[in-house]
């Protein structure tokens, strides 16, 4: 499992868990698609944002791969702000690839992405 340096473990002064420390041994967490309802908390958005700004600094446009990054907050931005590469993808694989969809993350995150490219 590729462990990505330099990118943030949790939102500050929070328990929002933004990569694992390691492999699980019973078996890969898969990411799915989870729902965004408008009654979620403020906290919870603020985490997405947080972490869809981590990704963004850390990996730009470019495809990146699962590594250690937390598969449940990853779920949160799956297949709308964050999407697979590959065709076809495997949800419960470390070296699964990934990718920001910038049109749809300028959408959600406007705040993030003024000026990007």
């Amino acid at each position: 499992m590729l462990k990505h340096r330099g990118f943030p473990g949790r939102l500050p002064g929070t328990d929002f868990q933004f990569t694992i420390r390691r492999a699980n041994p019973k078996g890969v967490t898969p990411i799915t698609r989870r729902e965004r309802f408008r009654d979620r908390k403020p906290a919870d958005r603020r985490a997405d944002a947080a972490f869809m700004e981590a990704l963004w600094q850390h990996f730009g446009d470019q495809p990146f791969e699962r590594g250690n990054l937390d598969a449940g907050r990853l779920s949160w931005l799956f297949e709308r702000e964050v999407v697979a590469v590959e065709d076809p993808f495997d949800p419960e694989s470390y070296e699964a690839l990934l990718v920001i969809n910038l049109d749809i993350a300028r959408q959600s995150f406007p705040d993030i992405f003024d000026g990007a490219r």
